[in-house]
């Protein structure tokens, strides 16, 4: 699957999403592109959306999308974090369906 992580996740994450094709947004030269254009320009390009923008689910229209979001929710967005959620994440990957969110952690 094809994961895009947003500018607000470490890039050390990608390593973690083992059988996964991660890209990060700075990867991708899209540092600074807000949602909508940022969304837009994933269609096509990502199966997935990895993000901890917590106000994404409302400003956007996610249904509408041609992958799904996960939406990380951990105290910080600190590998030391994030790193427990992992499994969910690569478990809830492969069933990620266009147009869904998706919440992982607390």
């Amino acid at each position: 699957m094809r994961v895009l992580l947003d500018e607000n996740l470490p890039h050390d994450l990608m390593g973690l999403l083992v059988g996964h094709a991660a890209e990060t947004v700075a990867g991708q030269g899209w540092a600074g592109v807000r949602n909508g254009e940022l969304l837009k320009r994933a269609s096509g390009a990502f199966d997935a959306f990895l993000t901890m923008d917590r106000r994404l689910p409302a400003q956007q229209q996610i249904a509408q999308l041609p992958f799904g979001v996960l939406l990380l929710v951990a105290p910080s967005n600190r590998l030391i974090h994030l790193r427990p959620l992992v499994p969910e994440v690569l478990r809830i990957l492969p069933t990620l369906t266009a147009g869904s969110v998706h919440v992982v952690g607390a």
